[in-house]
């Protein structure tokens, strides 16, 4: 909100929450019902085309997101180089108010004035009307209407809610009060009315000028540079007819310079032009790709888990990851996805953070959990590629993450070691912190506990630890009690149970439904895998996966890490944080291990905090 709310602040439709977009039924019903019932000569193509259009403006406001938020993450022509955080991401979920805004409005208009109704495709002196008239009377009224904006009465009850963002994403452009946004679209439909009135519109028109709109208003809320300085340079008057996303990145930073439109003209005419532009715009040009210090290697979990990434949806990636009825609808548009990783995918960078003077990215392979169930070896291919290319650009730390799965696909990361004995980069799975966080997540009254689930390294380790500790080991499985017992060192630790007595059960993966049901009432379920257990249970509690909450000074931090909360990322990310910031030389992969203290001891001395059990406890009710 702006931070004097004026009239008109907030937008009307706000109550009804996720049902706001009901309000553009009226009128793509009466749409298509018109289209239905009327005659072939009378049908109105451009009435229906109305929803069909709205559509393809939030596909491209989303391309926009996507590729924005891909391209700040790997730090290339960068502009303003500082984080986003959670409030920025929720103060912008509603971009797409203004689309519904100019929906209603246009359904509107071609029901009101008959000039707006069957219009024709295309008419080629409407395109030049309407756009005469934006470079005209539309850039000059803007300059003047964006100046007033900034007087201090206007900027405190509606201008400063937009720029509340200092560092801009494409979305940014379009988050204002309910009045200011009025404002804009009667501006802005100047030259559409203009070319009503002269019986010139066309849907191409509308189609043409709209998305030209969005295009340059994205553009310049971008923050990467990407309009080559040759242009400029080739013909120097272009300088006063199209803006960059840097000139007006310096609009958001130095707030009472280059206040244009898309046209800086009046800047250089009425003196607002800011001096640094130009090197500015070089400088961002000139920025090379970010070299990590510490990268973490993930993959997607689920097919819908591309809406849940940072390059997805932003609204669905700053909330833990759940499933939402509504991403069904885009089922074909999933499958089309999975089509084209499964077949051309390479590894990508999703995002980047900062702690002090530490570089960390995340890097995704595009496969999903099942392929992994798989064991398909290319995966080996795409990791291994990876860390070589982790390696040759310098980074310190890399860690396996979700990809430290299975003994039987990459002997736990120590094959990559045993392919490439020369690696200077450390490999890290994270084992040994993922241990300690389990471990500190036991009640310190504890004298038993129940492991099930898959046996894997953490599971052994988890046993060995607990019974240095003297506390008894219960398991529900004759298997799993050979298992453990073969590797046992410490007798009388581990004992054959019914799980009835254990109110504390560590879960692995493959944790039966039946196996749940047999916990007493009140059992606290803390997993060690990478993947939460599901939750069957509404009298018991869930523990989050191993994770740690991370400090103030980690920035651009705006969106969850898989299921967990905000600001909270996965022990096997923080290890290789850890890592690197306490200089450590050697590999934790295949069967080797750091001392779990150590490691446990260092995080909390870099500020990373355990979870409460009120705070993990995310199943119970």
């Amino acid at each position: 909100m702006a931070s004097t709310p004026g009239i008109l602040t907030g937008w009307p439709w706000t109550p009804l929450g996720s049902f706001k977009y009901l309000i553009l039924a009226p009128g793509v019903i009466h749409s298509i019902y018109h289209y239905v019932v009327k005659d072939e000569t009378e049908r109105d193509i451009s009435y229906l085309m109305i929803f069909p259009f709205l559509l393809w403006r939030m596909i491209h406001s989303q391309i926009w997101i996507s590729l924005s938020r891909y391209r700040t993450a790997k730090g290339s022509a960068l502009i303003v180089d500082k984080g986003l955080e959670f409030d920025q991401v929720d103060r912008e979920r509603n971009w797409d108010d203004q689309i519904l805004l100019n929906g209603v409005i246009i359904y509107i208009l071609s029901n009101v004035l008959p000039k707006a109704s069957n219009l024709p495709l295309w008419r080629t002196d409407g395109v030049v009307i309407t756009f005469l008239l934006h470079a005209g009377p539309v850039e000059f009224l803007y300059y003047w209407l964006h100046r007033a904006l900034h007087h201090h009465y206007l900027y405190s009850r509606y201008h400063s809610h937009h720029h509340s963002s200092i560092v801009t994403e494409p979305i940014t452009s379009v988050i204002h009060p309910f009045a200011e946004e009025l404002a804009y679209f009667f501006l802005f439909a100047i030259p559409m009315l203009t070319a009503v009135f002269c019986g010139t519109m066309s849907v191409g028109v509308y189609v043409a000028y709209i998305t030209y709109i969005d295009f340059m208003n994205y553009m310049g809320h971008c923050n990467f540079e990407f309009i080559p300085n040759r242009l400029f340079t080739f013909f120097p008057p272009l300088k006063f007819l199209v803006y960059t996303p840097s000139f007006h990145a310096l609009h958001h930073t130095q707030f009472r310079t280059n206040y244009c439109l898309f046209m800086p003209f009046y800047d250089y005419v009425y003196g607002t032009y800011d001096k640094s532009s130009d090197s500015l715009h070089k400088n961002s040009l000139k920025r090379k790709e970010e070299v990590a210090d510490v990268v973490h290697l993930t993959h997607l979990t689920t097919p819908e888990s591309i809406y849940h990434l940072r390059l997805g949806f932003a609204t669905l990636a700053s909330r833990p990851h759940s499933s939402t009825w509504y991403l069904c609808l885009l089922s074909p548009v999933t499958v089309a996805s999975m089509l084209l990783m499964w077949i051309y995918g390479r590894t990508f960078v999703v995002e980047r953070n900062k702690i002090d003077e530490l570089k960390m990215q995340t890097w995704a392979i595009p496969k999903f959990q099942f392929q992994f169930l798989l064991q398909w070896q290319p995966i080996n291919n795409l990791i291994e590629e990876a860390i070589i290319d982790a390696d040759q650009k310098g980074c310190k730390v890399l860690t396996l993450g979700l990809l430290n799965q299975s003994e039987d696909l990459n002997k736990h990361g120590a094959l990559y070691i045993e392919r490439n004995p020369k690696l200077k980069v450390k490999v890290v799975d994270g084992s040994s912190l993922a241990v300690g966080v389990v471990l500190n997540s036991i009640p310190n009254f504890a004298t038993q506990v129940l492991l099930t689930g898959k046996i894997t390294k953490l599971a052994l380790a988890l046993f060995h630890s607990l019974s240095k500790k003297g506390i008894q080991i219960a398991v529900l499985n004759e298997h799993h009690y050979k298992q453990l017992n073969k590797a046992s060192k410490s007798e009388g630790s581990l004992v054959l149970s019914t799980g009835s007595s254990q109110n504390i059960w560590l879960v692995g993966d493959g944790v039966a439904d039946e196996e749940q049901l047999k916990a007493p009432k009140g059992t606290t379920f803390i997993p060690f895998s990478h993947f939460p257990p599901k939750i069957i249970r509404k009298d018991c509690f869930y523990h989050y996966t191993p994770a740690l909450k991370a400090p103030p000074s980690i920035e651009n931090v705006h969106s969850c890490e898989n299921w967990l909360p905000r600001r909270v990322m996965s022990a096997w990310r923080v290890a290789g944080m850890v890592h690197a910031m306490e200089g450590w030389t050697e590999h934790e992969c295949g069967n080797a291990m750091l001392d779990v203290e150590q490691v446990w001891t260092a995080s909390l001395r870099h500020g990373f905090q355990p979870l409460k059990m009120s705070s993990a406890a995310y199943g119970s009710m």
